[in-house]
């Protein structure tokens, strides 16, 4: 497909007026960062991927009521953010742990995959024990990469209340993953 040369508040206009294909192409352009997000806030490919189609769903469904205040970009975001959360709440009563898809007689990596592994697997499970509000603001500012000013826009809160969130997501998991600190430091 061509790039449009639509801005994405141009392109969901369109979709609001009847242009079938507009909103598809918004998709198109951010689905790799709306996956991203949805799969750092989920840590299950299957979920994140079902969680970005019920966002994309919603969002498709309720372009109508953007109110142009935010970017389309911000806007897509925080509906992914409020799936995944929604999805997580649903889940709690029944967690579940990915299985590594490596198996026996795969090539050998100088670095210690296991531990490394391990590590990733024990980070993953302390996100998942810090309050909701807390990990969403972390995953965006700290594994996403966003500005404070972007998490905050996306999570529709102030900033400072992104920085508290962060501040004290990540005093948690510091005490949740200290067993990891070297101890020679």
């Amino acid at each position: 497909m061509d790039e449009d040369p639509r801005s994405d508040k141009e392109l969901l206009a369109d979709h609001v007026t009847g242009d079938p294909y507009a909103f598809e192409r918004i998709v198109t352009r951010h689905r790799n960062r709306l996956y991203a997000v949805a799969l750092r806030t989920m840590r299950d490919p299957d979920e994140a991927a079902d969680a970005l189609q019920d966002a994309l769903i919603s969002a498709f469904r309720a372009a109508a009521s953007f109110r142009a205040e935010a970017q389309v970009t911000t806007w897509l975001h925080r509906i992914v953010v409020n799936a995944c959360l929604d999805r997580i709440r649903r889940k709690q009563a029944r967690p579940t742990s990915p299985l590594p898809e490596e198996g026996p007689g795969e090539p050998a990596d100088p670095r210690n995959a296991v531990e490394e592994r391990d590590t990733s697997m024990l980070v993953q499970d302390a996100l998942m024990q810090i309050p909701e509000d807390q990990r969403a603001a972390i995953v965006l500012v700290d594994l996403e990469g966003y500005s404070v000013a972007d998490a905050a826009a996306t999570l529709d809160v102030p900033e400072g209340t992104i920085k508290s969130r962060c501040a004290r997501g990540r005093a948690k998991l510091a005490v949740i993953l200290g067993h990891l600190r070297n101890p020679d430091d």
